[in-house]
């Protein structure tokens, strides 16, 4: 696992290492094997549910402060809590707030994509450490900002893509690296998943305890509609990334993990809406190629949306070409190869736990996860995390490549060293946003 993790962050880290300086500030709190690290779950409505079961299942941790902008969904949570832990738990609805309390050691992150890399960025000028949610960006530019923090301010930051803590894909990878399938020239990503009609409800007034302009924060301020708050947010642009940049990131992860890249020089995507007349803005079916000539490599990536078949058994994997055979991840936790011109089965491997509940995801798992940013933290080395905030970018980044694509309609040339489109002012302006006063990303961390 140290060596593959190792080899990609050493060609996925190239870009902006000039402006990366060693780290100066010392780590804001030093653990002995005993103390108690308290957390804060920031986002409270979808995946921080998961965030609070999983940080309360670490030997001497503590979730003492739960934070999201909605007080009504806040009150919900402190009393499951008190119901599921017997303590109490303190609330906040302004974030900013909880990177003011010095009592607070880690931060976990599960708000909507628009609010992830100005979270990390104040987290670690705080002090704090922080595991984030994928994706760990909006957008390509904020995402370097989010790693030049990381750096500058000598923070622990684990990205969300929990089969980096799975040992059946560890082994999957190592094999790959080992040449089990050959030359592994190809990756495809899957990401097919139920994605119904939502409708469009229109515009309605803020309701009694959400501070919609906190919600809001880094994006454009919309007028109010139940169509973003708070789910659906996923499928505008303003908030969130489609299926390629929500679900998907794990796959875009493994993808560039397992051929060993970073990101691409050719880019074309196309899709749209083909089932549904609602509300979403993104489109429902795309399909996105990644292509690094110099390496001689190809990724694939496909999101589907409803009715379809699976790809060797996985709706939400990947799958691996190599010129001896090929390996199959299905899900977060296991994998399966077929080798030669006859598909004869070889190798294969699960993390050994069978679970009706999708976010139950084997030995590594969302509990693995945290425990291996638990561990990081309380040694203060970066260097044993298993998805490091240059995953967070660069797994974010190949999903915004493909949207940009897919929105201008054209093949983009990328230099992935300057993080910038190969003369191409349109879609340069594309890699980042207007941001709102207060709740700018700032151009220097």
């Amino acid at each position: 696992m140290e060596s593959s993790r190792r080899s990609f962050i050493k060609k996925t880290a190239v870009a902006s290492s000039a402006v990366i300086a060693a780290p100066t500030i010392v780590s804001a709190s030093v653990f002995g094997a005993n103390d108690r690290i308290n957390a804060a779950v920031l986002g409270v409505n979808g995946r921080g549910k998961s965030h609070i079961k999983s940080l309360m299942a670490q030997k001497n941790v503590r979730v003492t402060t739960l934070c999201d902008p909605d007080m009504n969904l806040l009150r919900k949570r402190q009393q499951s809590f008190k119901e599921t832990y017997n303590k109490d738990v303190a609330l906040e609805q302004d974030l900013r707030r909880v990177m003011d309390d010095k009592d607070i050691d880690v931060v976990s992150i599960a708000s909507p994509n628009h609010w992830h890399a100005l979270s990390v960025i104040w987290a670690c000028q705080a002090g704090k450490d922080v595991y984030v949610e994928k994706p760990g960006s909006h957008n390509i530019w904020e995402g370097r900002k989010m790693v030049e923090a990381a750096h500058k301010y000598d923070r622990i930051v684990q990205h969300g893509v929990q089969l980096r803590s799975s040992p059946a894909i560890n082994e999957a990878i190592n094999l790959m690296r080992d040449g089990y399938i050959g030359r592994v020239y190809m990756s495809r990503g899957l990401v097919f998943r139920w994605r119904g009609d939502i409708g469009d409800q229109g515009f309605s007034p803020v309701p009694e305890g959400i501070d919609y302009d906190l919600w809001t924060g880094p994006a454009p301020k919309r007028p109010f509609t139940k169509n973003l708050v708070h789910y659906n947010w996923h499928w505008h642009w303003d908030y969130g990334n489609g299926d390629v940049g929500n679900q998907g990131i794990h796959e875009t992860d493994l993808c560039m993990w397992g051929l060993d890249v970073g990101l691409p020089t050719k880019i074309t995507s196309m899709g749209g809406k083909f089932l549904w007349d609602d509300c979403k803005e993104v489109p429902e079916v795309l399909t996105s190629i990644y292509n690094y000539p110099e390496e001689n490599k190809i990724i694939q990536f496909e999101v589907r949306p409803w009715c379809t078949n699976t790809e060797e058994g996985a709706t939400v994997g990947n799958i691996f070409y190599g010129d001896k055979g090929i390996l199959v991840v299905d899900g977060y936790d296991k994998y399966k190869t077929y080798l030669g011109k006859n598909r004869e089965p070889g190798k294969s491997g699960d993390d050994g736990i069978k679970s009706g509940s999708e976010m139950d995801r084997g030995a590594g798992g969302t509990d693995g996860h945290f425990a291996n940013f638990i561990d990081a933290v309380r040694k203060h080395d970066k260097t044993i995390l298993n998805g490091p905030v240059e995953t967070a970018h660069l797994a974010s980044g190949l999903a915004h490549l493909g949207n940009i694509a897919y929105r201008l309609d054209r093949v983009l040339t990328f230099n992935p060293q300057s993080e910038t489109f190969v003369n191409d002012a349109e879609a340069d302006k594309m890699l980042t946003r207007n941001y709102r006063g207060e709740f700018a990303v700032p151009n220097k961390v």
